[in-house]
């Protein structure tokens, strides 16, 4: 039951703090992703969360980077994710399709690949350091390097010197 131990009474009705804490957190997301399908946010950032507190309690990580990366591209970019196993891409930007890779945090190099006969016209690629922080760039495809043996390798670095970021 709402009351003064648990809510304020504003406009002749109890409003509990939980409603006002949401309200304030939906905001403070709006201002942080303004093009994010807000229902997404939590998912994306219990995700993240989980992976973080299940390496730390033991060692190991959990399979769920690449969905992590398909989530911070639709939370941060406004991404329409393709179902699940879609060929081609991993979402749609506009008309765009978008390939998504994710750099994990237990990985050796800060290189993705991606299948050159892939029908995505813009890559996103995700990377999560050992700190669980995670950053994202958007590169069309027409400035990703030539395919070698069907396959295109980008680099994490060199991303802002094959062109223009969005």
């Amino acid at each position: 039951m709402l009351g003064p131990e648990n809510a304020i009474w504003d406009d002749g009705e109890w409003v509990s703090w939980d409603e006002i804490n949401q309200q304030l957190q939906y905001q403070e997301w709006g201002a942080k992703y303004p093009n994010a399908d807000r229902s997404l946010i939590p998912i994306f950032e219990g995700l993240l969360s989980l992976a973080e507190d299940y390496h730390n309690a033991t060692g190991s990580h959990l399979q769920v980077y690449g969905d992590i990366g398909e989530l911070f591209c639709a939370i941060t970019h406004g991404m329409k994710l393709n179902r699940n196993y879609a060929p081609g891409a991993d979402g749609r930007l506009g008309k765009d399709h978008v390939e998504v890779k994710t750099i994990t945090p237990f990985k050796n190099t800060d290189v993705v690949e991606v299948k050159a006969s892939g029908n995505f016209s813009q890559l996103f690629v995700v990377k999560i350091n050992a700190e669980f922080e995670i950053a994202g760039r958007l590169i069309d495809r027409k400035y990703l390097p030539r395919a070698k043996r069907g396959k295109i390798q980008v680099r994490w670095h060199d991303l802002p010197r094959l062109g223009p970021q969005t």
